[in-house]
């Protein structure tokens, strides 16, 4: 038994370096293409390897499309695009079955034709452009992983994300999406403009006459092996109850809440924004290298989890207070504490020491 715990361990310690190194090694293959944008990057990893799906909110020309182009590059994935526009129909992304006639037999049946969200990395460019009824088929594939035609369910190869691209300053011809919808994303990612020096760099390399080669690092049995990782992170009560502390501050209708909450705060963040905390702490961790979560990985993933779950009033808006503003106070709001031997206790729970 000893012997058999300590293959275990051993097996389970390399399985973390691996996906640590794995990390750093996507991160070195994007450097090649996309200059800095590291919160960015590392907000879209910890969602990949936590099961989650991201929506990228930026003006037009920030790279938002070619960040998820490239992530697709240097995994080795199936990756499709889908542009989203107004006309488009939910059988456009499911699929449609048609008639095809058999030439051997010359007697004819229906045939489905897989549609573009049949693949393992969904692109969905400007998904605010599409109508209620095609999110609506999206919103399926997210959340059970399968689509729904001809009253038959299929489903969805894994690993599955959709990596979401919605451009803030553009009205006309757009259809926002409903807040059950964008409960669905584990992060909304805030795309920023590059720094001087960024956009210098951006500049120089784009107007080049050659493009880098990207390594591809991953597979999707791999990816899923490394998500499984992921979820056996021991994660204390402490941290668990500091989650979902942040959460409830938030629900202004429950009483309790801090006045600065009170003051400006419609709606505030459900359960499924706890969990995606904890989930993103963990990924967060492990991919540090640790084997535990700490509050501060929880600080660290609360403005992607939370910025799209908290709806600002009307004196929000008239004060320019937004959903990061509030929950950048909520962090400042809620002590940070951390047990001792934490690291320790976390290691030998994740290994399964204490159990051997």
């Amino acid at each position: 038994m000893a012997e058999e715990a300590a293959v275990n361990t051993e097996r389970d310690l390399q399985a973390v370096e691996k996906l640590n190194g794995c990390y750093r090694q996507i991160k070195s293959e994007l450097g090649k293409v996309i200059v800095g944008q590291d919160g960015v990057i590392d907000e879209l990893l910890i969602a990949m390897f936590a099961r989650g799906h991201c929506i990228l909110e930026g003006v037009p020309g920030l790279a938002k499309t070619l960040l998820i182009h490239t992530l697709a590059d240097t995994l080795s994935l199936k990756f499709n695009r889908i542009q989203f526009t107004p006309d488009l129909m939910p059988s456009d992304i499911t699929g449609t079955e048609v008639i095809q006639e058999n030439r051997t037999t010359g007697s004819r049946e229906m045939k489905f034709l897989h549609g573009p969200l049949f693949a393992n990395v969904i692109l969905a460019d400007e998904i605010n452009r599409t109508p209620p009824k095609t999110q609506a088929a999206l919103l399926e594939a997210m959340q059970e992983h399968q689509v729904t035609t001809g009253g038959v369910r299929r489903r969805l190869e894994e690993p599955f994300f959709v990596l979401a691209t919605q451009n803030p300053i553009e009205q006309e011809g757009t259809y926002p999406l409903p807040e059950a919808q964008l409960d669905r994303f584990m992060f909304k990612v805030l795309v920023d403009y590059p720094s001087e020096e960024e956009e210098f760099e951006i500049v120089r390399l784009t107007t080049a006459p050659f493009m880098p080669e990207l390594v591809k690092s991953l597979t999707a049995p791999e990816i899923i092996e490394l998500q499984e990782i992921v979820r056996r992170v021991p994660v204390a009560d402490h941290v668990i109850q500091y989650a979902m502390k942040l959460v409830r501050l938030t629900r202004v209708s429950k009483g309790g809440t801090p006045k600065f909450v009170e003051d400006n705060v419609s709606w505030g963040a459900g359960p499924r924004a706890s969990q995606y905390l904890i989930l993103g702490g963990k990924a967060r961790a492990i991919l540090q290298g640790r084997y535990y979560v700490s509050t501060e990985d929880i600080a660290a993933v609360s403005p992607p989890v939370l910025r799209h779950r908290i709806i600002t009033n009307f004196n929000a808006e008239a004060e320019g207070i937004s959903s990061d503003k509030i929950v950048q106070e909520l962090l400042k709001h809620v002590p940070r504490q951390e047990s001792e031997n934490l690291a320790e206790k976390s290691v030998a729970q994740f290994t399964g020491a204490e159990a051997k």
